[in-house]
């Protein structure tokens, strides 16, 4: 299985719990979403926005455009989630996940545009 496959399916189940999770407004989702400033419904778009992320990066090996697109939406999520922290005074606790996703996403983004190796 190649590096970029692997990444798809990692970047694929991490996105798609966190969406789904943020859809159904778990207990710990809906505490994320007030400590944030958001609404539990625009928390609830955001989710919907991860799990189409999450579905555009495991179709990113047979549709790579699919799937550079799906990666450079999660990667400005990503962006909002860790402008949020920083804005909230979070400590590195809560920006690693963000920033170690965002990590994550590029390195698929940079293997997509590279030929998949």
């Amino acid at each position: 299985m190649s590096l970029s496959i692997t990444l798809a399916c990692l970047i694929t189940v991490i996105f798609a719990l966190l969406g789904v999770a943020k859809i159904m407004a778990l207990g710990p989702m809906r505490e994320l979403a007030a400590h944030a400033g958001f609404t539990t419904a625009s928390y609830r778009v955001i989710g919907a926005l991860e799990l189409a992320g999450a579905i555009g990066v495991a179709l990113g090996p047979v549709l790579p455009l699919l799937g550079e697109l799906a990666g450079l939406g999660l990667l400005m999520l990503l962006a909002g989630a860790v402008t949020t922290h920083v804005r909230k005074g979070d400590g590195l606790p809560k920006l690693v996940p963000a920033t170690v996703s965002a990590a994550l996403v590029a390195w698929y983004l940079v293997l997509l545009a590279g030929g998949g190796s």
